[in-house]
């Protein structure tokens, strides 16, 4: 990457991965960069998740039948996708506009710019971490979705037939009788499985202390606690930002805010359609008979990791707001969804339980590129529930967007323009 001349300053809101990536390609586009976080780096949805490095991941949320799913879940309060009604206007326009995109044509072309990123993510990924030497238990394990029944199989047949014959990407089939052997943590009698390859993943609290303390070493600043109280804005620029530790200024700003974006809204002259859908996970002890890879059980909607020193199980998506409880029921939830599956399928001891909210937006698309009505704001935003997987590539091309270079994959779907 062609280095900026001078000394531009860039200054991120947001130290989650993808604020964390923003500034390690900035910082190496020749930035001065600092980065500020209303709490502690990395602390929100970007801990605690299932550290899935997934191209394979290119179907979108908006899949025909998924607005079915979610009217019948209004009524489950226990439901892995889960709408509960409330009185806001902003929310029903996102389900309206989530809605109308529930369709085959808007599904695969959101897939087609969701692959794009996912494999540039990948390659940068891979880049990264051996450039860095960083810390982080990457591994290509592949990521394997484990069915229980003979539909499930069927129905995952159908999916793994669209991903092959629209985008060429087919996984590995595996019969039930060979998964004890193929992964000792298995249980008997299951239907099957599939077992995509080219997948990958880390250790998502050890890649972000890994890498925000490598950027501090190259200089970057990382400025935590502090809190953004409002935008300053002067003649179609940002001027500065006003923070519980006083004014701050730079040359371009940069707002990876997730699911708290649309509080910029007004700040930043741009409408943010961004949603928090909320995610749970319970952090075990590894269990005696721990699975070698991680999965994901699409008939229960639970994601499975095993680390070097815990176990993770992940999943739940649900739409309630800035709730902040985590209820016993959705722990004991993600134990039980996993037993079907598994030999040991949880632990006695708990490490962790956890909550999150993932900024979604209402095509499945992030929101990358530069503000329309400010020439020096640009938002890196609204990664749905890939915001690890599309960090490497959203910093890339925030860089690339920011120095007025070409991008590398075509951006232009990710625009913030596009509201």
């Amino acid at each position: 990457m062609e280095e900026s001349s001078g000394s531009e300053t860039a200054l991120i809101v947001g130290s989650g991965v993808v604020g964390i990536a923003c500034a390690h390609y900035l910082s190496e586009a020749g930035f001065e960069v600092t980065v500020i976080d209303q709490s502690s780096i990395a602390s929100g949805c970007s801990q605690a998740n299932c550290g899935y490095v997934c191209p394979s991941h290119i179907l979108p949320l908006t899949e025909p039948g998924a607005i079915g799913i979610a009217i019948k879940s209004m009524f489950e309060s226990n439901a892995a996708f889960r709408v509960k009604p409330r009185i806001s206007p902003p929310f029903w326009n996102w389900m309206w506009q989530f809605t109308r995109r529930c369709n085959r044509r808007h599904m695969l072309e959101a897939a087609f710019h969701l692959k794009s990123i996912l494999e540039s993510s990948m390659l940068e990924y891979r880049q990264i971490v051996s450039d860095e030497s960083l810390d982080c238990e990457w591994k290509d394990s592949g990521l394997l979705h484990v069915l229980r029944t003979t539909s499930g199989m069927r129905d995952f047949a159908g999916t793994d037939k669209l991903l092959g014959e629209e985008f060429g990407l087919r996984a590995r089939r595996i019969e039930g009788e060979e998964l004890p052997e193929f992964d000792a943590a298995l249980k008997p009698g299951l239907a099957g499985a599939f077992y995509y390859e080219g997948d990958a993943f880390v250790h998502p609290e050890l890649l972000n202390g890994s890498w925000s303390r490598r950027l501090r070493q190259h200089g970057v600043d990382f400025v935590e606690n502090c809190k953004l109280n409002t935008v300053e804005k002067k003649h179609g620029q940002v001027s500065g930002l006003q923070t519980s530790k006083g004014t701050l200024k730079a040359d371009q700003y940069v707002f990876a805010t997730g699911a708290w974006s649309p509080q910029l809204s007004a700040y930043l002259d741009c409408p943010i359609p961004i949603e928090p859908g909320k995610g749970y996970s319970v952090t075990m002890e590894r269990p005696g008979i721990c699975p070698e890879y991680p999965m994901l059980f699409p008939e229960h909607r639970v994601g499975v990791t095993p680390f070097d020193d815990g176990y993770r199980l992940a999943s739940i998506m649900e739409f309630v707001g800035f709730d902040t409880s985590i209820p016993e029921y959705r722990i004991r939830q993600l134990r039980e969804s996993a037993e079907p599956y598994l030999v040991e399928p949880h632990t006695a001891r708990t490490l962790e339980t956890w909550y999150g909210w993932r900024p979604m937006t209402w095509d499945s698309l992030p929101i990358i590129g530069r503000v329309p009505r400010l020439g020096n704001a640009y938002l890196a935003t609204g990664h749905n529930m890939l915001g690890l997987s599309l960090a490497a590539g959203t910093g890339k091309l925030i860089a690339e967007i920011m120095q007025g270079q070409s991008t590398h994959i075509d951006a232009s779907a990710f625009s913030p323009e596009r509201f």
